[in-house]
């Protein structure tokens, strides 16, 4: 059974630093493309930034610049190191993975971890 359970959000000033984990288990972790996605109320889920199973980044620009993902496969899991934080960082944050397979690409998510930022 695939679970990915994510850890770390929290209540934080704006300018504080979080950072987000999410452990995986259940799948082949160094073969699946890993990302974190947020969502707020009434609103859809949005990327916010990936990494590939060869490292590759990439961030969406409300982002870039301020948070860093990164992987440790030896641990199966994948962090999200949130810096600068401001208010419309608020929402909550879901761990993705895709996992490829014969029969295409599987998806998995996590239960969501909630990101406040207020002062």
């Amino acid at each position: 059974q695939v679970q990915l359970v994510e850890s770390g959000g929290d209540l934080v000033q704006p300018g504080g630093s979080l950072r987000l984990s999410c452990a995986a288990s259940g799948i082949i972790f160094s073969v699946s493309a890993m990302a974190w996605y947020r969502q707020t109320p009434g609103k859809q889920r949005e990327l916010v930034a990936g990494i590939t199973t060869g490292g590759t980044t990439n961030y969406a620009v409300a982002v870039k610049g301020r948070f860093t993902i990164s992987r440790d496969n030896a641990k199966n899991t994948i962090y999200l190191q949130m810096n600068s934080l401001k208010p419309e960082d608020t929402a909550v944050y879901y761990c993705n993975a895709a996992l490829p397979t014969s029969l295409g690409t599987r998806v998995y998510w996590g239960q969501g971890t909630q990101v406040t930022v207020s002062s």
